[in-house]
């Protein structure tokens, strides 16, 4: 009984902590709360994120302002072609001690920050780009020969435009996988460009209150490892994954036709952790069908290549996720 008290209070905590949260950032950002939420999943999940959007839309406002919320650092990066990885990650300098003597002195770069926005990711070399890669898996940077920790809880967070793609070098499928959640930002509506237009040419609003701090956001980061999965719901995020692949047992009829290669085990383990913190942000002691649906195409929608006669029949990812979450029963 007291284990199963406990569960509940650090249920309600995690979901109070996240309502505040919610509460909090709409004082600032107008719409986007499908974002901000799965923004904050991938970070109590230890993952990172590909924003897609038009230029515009609040993205730099709302990474910031989350970074205020949590207490936590924040970097905006430019990527440009001539961006260079020590431009990232740091570099030696030749300094002076009191004595006179030289010695050289590592200067952190921007990405030694708790959250990292990598602004237009997409136009920075694969030379840049590999650097920033390293930080995101081992969350860590070499620099000449010596490895640098970075901060926890460390999250990186690009974007790209998605119809400007002159001069960009586009991400390579691994450096795809590599990102927890791919999240599409939507133009605001009617409503939201008044609600907008209110906030940016009035005075500015009061500073945003603290809801939560570093330690608390690894607190629940470790919560949501917790939660527990009935094998029974498992089993239903493996045959979804399994479903993605043209040439596997089960597949959707749309993946055999227009999938060149289905998800990665990666996109298995980002189902699955995004529909535990799921749960424990909504105050749920334990994951459901429902949950896994929920998070199939953010955690999925990178991670399906699709062929050359996909694309002559406008065939895209989300419509092959359709057609699987409706072709896999919950039950085998």
């Amino acid at each position: 009984m007291e284990e199963l008290g406990e569960v509940r209070a650090r249920t309600a905590m995690a979901r109070r902590a996240f309502e505040d949260l919610k509460s909090e950032m709409s004082r600032a950002v107008v719409g986007h709360e499908d974002l901000i939420e799965q923004v904050f999943v991938a970070l109590v999940c230890g993952g990172h994120c590909l924003l897609e959007g038009v230029p515009g839309l609040g993205k730099t406002l709302m990474v910031r302002s989350l970074a205020e919320v949590l207490q936590l650092s924040f970097s905006r990066i430019q990527f440009t072609p001539d961006l260079m990885p020590a431009d990232i990650t740091g570099t030696h300098v030749l300094t002076e001690d009191p004595s006179g003597k030289r010695l050289f002195d590592f200067q952190h770069g921007p990405v030694f920050a708790h959250i990292v926005l990598a602004d237009e990711i997409n136009r920075a070399t694969p030379k840049t780009q590999s650097a920033l890669l390293e930080a995101m898996q081992e969350q860590s940077v070499t620099v000449g020969g010596k490895g640098h920790r970075l901060e926890s809880p460390f999250i990186v967070l690009a974007t790209q435009n998605p119809i400007e793609m002159e001069g960009t070098y586009p991400l390579p499928e691994a450096q795809f996988d590599r990102f927890f959640f791919k999240l599409l930002l939507q133009y605001p509506s009617r409503e939201e460009l008044g609600r907008i237009a209110d906030l940016t040419t009035a005075a500015p609003p009061a500073p945003l209150r603290k809801v939560l701090a570093a330690d608390g956001v690894l607190r629940i980061r470790q919560w949501v490892r917790e939660v527990p999965i009935a094998e029974p719901v498992k089993d239903y995020a493996v045959r979804l994954v399994l479903a993605t692949h043209p040439q596997k047992d089960g597949q959707a009829p749309l993946a055999g036709r227009y999938v060149l290669y289905g998800s990665s085990p990666r996109g298995l383990q980002s189902l699955i952790l995004a529909a535990k913190a799921r749960a424990l942000l909504d105050g749920r002691p334990n994951v459901s069908f429902a949950d896994i649906r929920a998070a199939i195409r953010h955690s999925l929608r990178h991670r399906i290549i699709l062929n050359l006669e996909a694309d002559a029949e406008g065939i895209t990812t989300e419509r092959i996720l359709e057609a699987v979450v409706e072709g896999v029963p919950e039950m085998s």
